[in-house]
């Protein structure tokens, strides 16, 4: 990633040779993210049956957001030589958490909708997960209360990035210790060819032939990430896109694109809406935890000595804003559901900040009240959180065998 962090540095600092990419490089780099966004869901799609679901989405969330974590690594660094860059290592965070909550979610549910009416004829209702994802629900927990208290102290700490790391190391445990699916049955039209192949093997082929699809993958992911990322540049120079504009939300959107496009495919297939959806949410796990975590370390790293990263007026706004989207996100899925409605007014919600910036405070007051009128529905038992039932229900399970469900 070199060369991507060397674009990016440029693009920060407002150099010319940000630009020297052609946006003509988009004609071969934009499909070939395509391919390997489709090449590791078909590997983790394999994957589910060798390891816990949960597992396979963590490895394949990792792989995707590779192009995510070098950018963040860029500006962290530079955010230590130079104080006034801290202000877009914050835009860029918390951007791409705000872009897979308030856009990635609501496109999954609109996407699986569009195609449950087009190909079955039926409204589709909500996302129903299943038992197992209630790890996925419940992991995304700890770090996100964790951030609260970097919120408050208006810093984010080589302990901060100590525990949050602790915290994703824990939830990767836990679906370690979680069964794999039951082999697929030749009858399963569900699973992807490619998918199908890689099982058709048997003992260490099988491990060889999954492991190929993600290591493929992840390795076009790797290598195009650059040239991706410079011709993406490049068309936002020629657009006129502003630098934090580029960096809170141009950045993160193309950074993300093969997860998203992985999730979307999912999505398309209905049944697999719940696991489009997990893809997303691990992906917010792992920002929220090793994601800030590396954004500390590069930060100390670069400055030379053990530093927080401080946190001015703005930025704990934009870090409010962004803890209490995820909060009022979380407390949906807690529900063991996605419906229309919330859907809905996650993206709206997200829109409005997007299009009208100025309208941030405001947006707090709106998410804060939402997030206690779901609490007060909680109370008054007119709404479930069945997701830590589901939770006991799994890890009771644990040790009986394979897991059947899809």
């Amino acid at each position: 990633m070199r060369s991507v962090r060397e674009r990016l540095a440029a693009v920060v600092a407002h150099a010319p040779a940000a630009t020297a990419a052609s946006p003509a490089s988009a004609a071969w780099t934009f499909p070939l993210m395509i391919f390997a966004a489709f090449v590791v869901a078909w590997g983790a799609e394999a994957a589910e049956f060798l390891m816990s679901q949960g597992l396979a989405l963590a490895a394949l969330a990792l792989i995707q957001t590779l192009p995510e974590f070098a950018v963040e690594a860029v500006i962290a660094w530079k955010a230590g030589k130079d104080p006034g860059m801290v202000h877009l290592a914050i835009a860029n965070f918390t951007g791409s958490l705000r872009l897979l909550t308030g856009l990635g979610w609501p496109m999954i549910y609109a996407v699986a909708a569009f195609y449950s009416r087009r190909r079955h004829g039926r409204k589709l209702g909500e996302i129903q997960l299943h038992d197992e994802h209630a790890v996925e629900v419940l992991g995304l927990l700890p770090p996100l209360a964790w951030f609260v208290v970097v919120w408050a102290k208006s810093s984010l700490s080589l302990w901060d990035a100590a525990f949050l790391t602790l915290t994703y190391v824990v939830y990767l445990w836990v679906l370690l210790k979680l069964p794999s699916r039951e082999e697929p049955l030749e009858e399963e039209e569900e699973i992807p060819r490619v998918s199908r192949w890689a099982l058709s093997h048997r003992g260490w082929r099988k491990w060889a032939a999954v492991g190929g699809l993600l290591a493929a993958g992840g390795a076009i992911i790797y290598f195009v990430a650059e040239p991706f990322l410079a011709s993406m540049m490049a068309l936002a120079a020629t657009f006129g896109i502003s630098q934090f504009v580029f960096i809170q939300w141009v950045a993160p959107f193309l950074s993300e694109f093969p997860e998203k496009t992985s999730a979307f495919a999912w999505a398309r297939r209905v049944t697999r809406a719940p696991v489009a959806l997990m893809n997303m949410v691990s992906s917010n796990i792992n920002q929220w935890g090793v994601l800030s975590a590396l954004l500390a370390v590069i930060y100390s790293w670069s400055r030379g000595e053990p530093s927080s990263l401080p946190f001015d007026q703005f930025q704990r706004l934009e870090i409010l804003l962004t803890i209490l989207q995820a909060f009022l996100g979380w407390i949906f899925l807690a529900s063991m559901t996605l419906q229309a409605y919330e859907a809905t007014g996650l993206f709206v919600l997200w829109l409005v900040q997007f299009a009208v910036p100025s309208l941030r405070g405001e947006m707090l007051w709106l998410y804060g009240a939402w997030i206690v009128v779901e609490l007060f529905l909680v109370a008054l038992g007119k709404k479930r959180i069945p997701a830590f039932a589901c939770f006991r229900r799994v890890w009771a399970q644990r040790k009986t065998g394979l897991r059947t469900s899809p």
